[in-house]
């Protein structure tokens, strides 16, 4: 990995009271907050997304939740859910990235901005996995980026709804890598890291009785 062309792209670590049903999210910050003091100490651009949903309705996904009026209950932009934490808050140096769907990329200026940093590397943590990280990835993978993951970075509503997303990426998400927060920062100070890597398609395939003891072989990197 070429860390001048490397950046950190955080997922939708906003205010929003849904956040506080995360599995770990007091964790998933103070591991956060460490990794981005590292970044910045090593100019690695510190890229957020925000969720956003019009206050007014308009441009909504289909059947978002509402209230009576029409307006939006989650990332209302007329509510301070839409920013990012204050543990995490970005500086004037930090590029934040509004966006309307799970995908940091769709319609968004996300792709852009990375080419204009000539950014193919990204380490990416956030929430939820198994939503707006799980399609992020993704639409990164098709877009030829190479993904890092930070697995214990990221977090959703429950265990289960965790591991079984990191696995999918895992399995079909050719080149990416699995990195635990402390490894990664390992990496960037130029220590003995460890990291897990695909051998193969589908190499973690798994069965509902069998997910937790797929997940143990990335959780040990």
């Amino acid at each position: 990995m070429n860390i001048n062309k490397t950046a950190l792209l955080l997922i939708d670590l906003q205010k929003e009271k849904g956040t506080s049903d995360i599995v770990g999210m007091e964790e998933i910050v103070a591991r956060t907050q460490s990794l981005i003091e590292t970044c910045r100490a090593q100019s690695i651009p510190v890229i957020y997304t925000r969720h956003i949903n019009r206050g007014d309705g308009v441009g909504l996904a289909n059947n978002e939740p509402v209230n009576e009026t029409g307006s939006p209950l989650y990332y209302n932009s007329d509510t301070d859910a839409i920013d990012i934490l204050d543990e995490v808050a970005p500086t004037s140096s930090d590029i934040v990235i509004d966006k309307s769907r799970y995908s940091g990329f769709f319609e968004s200026s996300l792709d852009a901005r990375l080419k204009e940093l000539d950014i193919q590397h990204l380490l990416i943590g956030g929430v939820l996995t198994d939503v707006c990280v799980l399609a992020t990835v993704n639409d990164a993978f098709s877009l030829n980026y190479q993904v890092n993951l930070i697995s214990d970075l990221s977090g959703t509503t429950s265990e289960g709804a965790h591991m079984a997303a990191t696995l999918i990426m895992a399995n079909w998400i050719y080149d990416l890598k699995i990195f635990q927060a402390s490894q990664m920062q390992n990496l960037l100070k130029g220590k003995e890291y460890q990291v897990w890597e695909t051998a193969a398609p589908d190499e973690l395939n798994f069965a509902p009785e069998s997910m937790k003891d797929a997940f143990k072989r990335i959780k040990k990197h």
